[in-house]
């Protein structure tokens, strides 16, 4: 009797090591979810040792750690499986939440002054806003679907929360790869950019001085938001949740009585969101359903984008110039920030001015086309809603 008790224990523990193994994720790896985790190594690796947007390379790296950790079907962890925590929290990313609430928060921490001084620098913004339509007439040409085009073609406006908001729209089967590659070009802005910056100008177009920045009456600034939300929402009201968060954000900021509103938008609520869209939009570069030529396509349609989009920015100011006078032109080194990664491709004009003449401070100018390249990103992405929904 004891005999047969010890040999169906040890049958019972034999089956439930078997079954104990095959919920191991060495049980359930693959090639795909090795590689994913490689590529998440590499983003935590840039964000820290090189500080590439690390609060955006971080998140979605360890992301993609927690997204390719390999397990048995049906336990209701992966972010794809219904009612997950992971899934519950990606419903802010699939169902666009999170974008508003941190354009809610970048309107609240971006002074448009250097803009309201030099109007004509939002042609410089809009300007850069090429490589969204190149991006997306290429798409086409690859075989996509318009849905799809225009959610990847957003890309080359260098703006996530944008890129995931539209890819919710049009395209959610696509947004693990659109944002991720969205993100991927933003963190990369330092190292893309000034190449083709040096390769456009010359060494007197690179030293150009610009005259400093007019002071902005407080009127001006907190009447921006309001004449801004009004005119931009009434030619494209597809755009509204991200113009009106944006302005609105704004408003808080300029207005001098709303501080403590400003104060929890611009920390609080962006940090969140930051972090949650970070972590999910990581994990849903889950091998299985990440990995695919579409993928790769997307990624290279980015890149294409957001080179053009830089070229575009800077060729413009180059032709402006044709019709200044001298001592009104304006240094060319700032077109690349007419894209949207606010504030890096600012920082990129000034620290590529700066290593040819160590007196040429761009920043404050070069702000100008940033903010508006903000503006113009989310009023692209309300074209392509409108033309493509």
């Amino acid at each position: 009797m004891i005999s047969l008790a010890t040999g169906g224990f040890m049958e019972f523990m034999s089956t439930q090591l078997v079954q104990f193994l095959e919920y191991t994720g060495f049980a359930n790896v693959t090639w795909g979810h090795i590689a994913m985790i490689l590529i998440g190594l590499v983003f935590i690796f840039l964000g820290i040792k090189y500080e590439f947007e690390p609060l955006l390379l971080v998140p979605i790296g360890f992301g993609m750690l927690i997204g390719n950790i390999p397990f048995y079907p049906g336990l209701k962890i992966g972010i794809y499986e219904q009612n997950s925590v992971l899934n519950i929290l990606y419903h802010g990313v699939q169902n666009g939440w999170y974008p508003p609430l941190i354009f809610l928060g970048i309107g609240a921490m971006t002074d448009f002054s250097a803009l309201l001084s030099n109007p004509k620098l939002m042609l410089v913004g809009a300007a850069a806003q090429v490589g969204i339509f190149a991006a997306y007439m290429g798409a086409l040409a690859l075989g996509f679907q318009p849905n799809e085009a225009g959610a990847i073609g957003i890309i080359g406006g260098a703006d996530g929360p944008t890129a995931i908001f539209l890819s919710s729209q049009l395209a959610p089967e696509l947004m693990g790869a659109i944002a991720v590659s969205a993100y991927s070009y933003m963190a990369l802005v330092p190292v893309i950019q000034p190449p083709i910056m040096r390769l456009l100008t010359t060494q007197k177009e690179r030293t150009i001085k610009m005259k400093a920045p007019r002071q902005v009456s407080k009127l001006q600034k907190i009447t921006f938001p309001i004449i801004g939300l009004l005119f931009c929402a009434f030619i494209v009201p597809s755009g509204l949740p991200l113009l009106g968060m944006l302005f609105f954000g704004n408003l808080l900021k300029e207005c001098g009585v709303t501080k403590r509103l400003s104060d929890v938008a611009s920390n609080g609520i962006v940090n969140v969101c930051t972090l949650l869209i970070g972590i999910t939009v990581g994990a849903s570069t889950q091998a299985s359903v990440f990995l695919s030529a579409k993928s790769v396509l997307i990624f290279g349609l980015g890149a294409a984008s957001f080179i053009v989009a830089t070229f575009c920015g800077v060729l413009f100011v180059k032709g402006m110039n044709l019709f200044l006078k001298e001592g009104n032109k304006i240094n060319p080194l700032i077109g690349n920030s007419g894209v949207s990664a606010v504030p890096d491709a600012a920082r990129v004009s000034n620290n590529v001015g700066l290593e040819y003449d160590k007196t040429n401070y761009l920043l404050q100018h070069a702000m100008g086309p940033n903010v508006a390249g903000v503006v113009g990103s989310a009023v692209a992405a309300g074209i392509l809603l409108a033309f493509l929904h």
